[in-house]
């Protein structure tokens, strides 16, 4: 399934995608109160209800997909995890990690996968892209194996880890320059993880105003999903819901010394998965 936050007529709603058309499963899940952190909780028990509802049902053209979880409990991304990223920040006097890099995205740069992402007033000069593919958790784990992992996941979404590099290099962890509002566009939906046969052997690519600027296989990870839902588990509990960004290839703006000005526009595709487009815009 592709299970989607949407608003039409007023009203943010759980959906699921069907072909070109979004049908509306609010009342199959009515303890998720419009939550899609919630409807994971229950996804298991509520699957059978979830794919028999066929009504109402709105064209894709006529809804506004919002980000497809809003209010996940963390957004954790590994930094440096596609040998071709290591490889040009090594070549711009960086030092390659020995060890799975991971920070935090706060929750509250969260975007929807088509809304306007800030350039922001407060003087960040150096805003950059990320493409990169986002693993959902679907259960409560921890202390999980890297052969169970696939076992905790809900499904996978597409990510553009937009990262201030000033606000990013400035202190000894990212996560200020990682998290500026608007900077954390997700979606267009969660893909459940069942309708991916290898979530390892996908094609992710980025186009900035039309040209492409990153392509990669997701199966070029340093540390593949399972390795990472593993490492982080040791530390802490995972929760449905949680975000997880899984790293990004070659091609950053930062490599090419191009970064973020109003007006840019920026797709990010994960094959199977969907795209995420956004505008550049100047904060208000």
């Amino acid at each position: 399934m592709k299970l989607a936050r949407f608003t039409v007529e007023g009203r943010t709603r759980l959906g699921k995608v069907v072909g070109e058309t979004v049908v509306d499963i609010s009342a199959a899940v009515p303890e998720a109160g419009g939550s899609m952190r919630v409807l994971l909780k229950h996804l298991d028990s509520a699957r059978a209800a979830i794919e028999a509802v066929d009504a109402p049902s709105f064209a894709l053209s006529d809804v506004v997909l919002e980000a497809p979880i809003a209010d996940p409990l963390k957004y954790l991304a590994i930094g440096m995890n596609y040998q071709s990223h290591v490889d040009e920040a090594e070549a711009a006097g960086k030092t390659a990690p020995k060890t799975q890099i991971w920070f935090n995205k706060q929750v509250s740069c969260i975007n929807g996968p088509f809304a306007d992402v800030d350039v922001p007033k407060s003087g960040p000069d150096m805003v950059d892209y990320e493409a990169e593919m986002g693993v959902v958790i679907g259960k409560r784990c921890r202390h999980v194996s890297r052969e169970d992992a696939r076992s905790v996941i809900a499904g996978y979404l597409v990510c553009n880890d937009v990262t201030a590099r000033d606000w990013q290099f400035r202190s000894p962890t990212f996560t200020l320059g990682k998290s500026f509002d608007t900077h954390g566009p997700i979606g267009p939906w969660i893909t459940t993880d069942d309708e991916i046969a290898d979530p390892h052997a996908l094609t992710i690519t980025l186009e900035l105003n039309g040209e492409e600027r990153q392509r990669a296989s997701t199966g070029e990870m340093i540390y593949n999903i399972y390795d990472q839902i593993a490492y982080l588990s040791e530390v802490m509990t995972l929760e449905p819901g949680d975000l997880i960004a899984t790293g990004t290839p070659a091609g950053v703006g930062i490599a090419g010394d191009r970064f973020m000005k109003a007006g840019d526009v920026v797709r990010v595709s994960v094959e199977g998965l969907g795209a995420i487009e956004n505008r550049f815009v100047d904060e208000a």
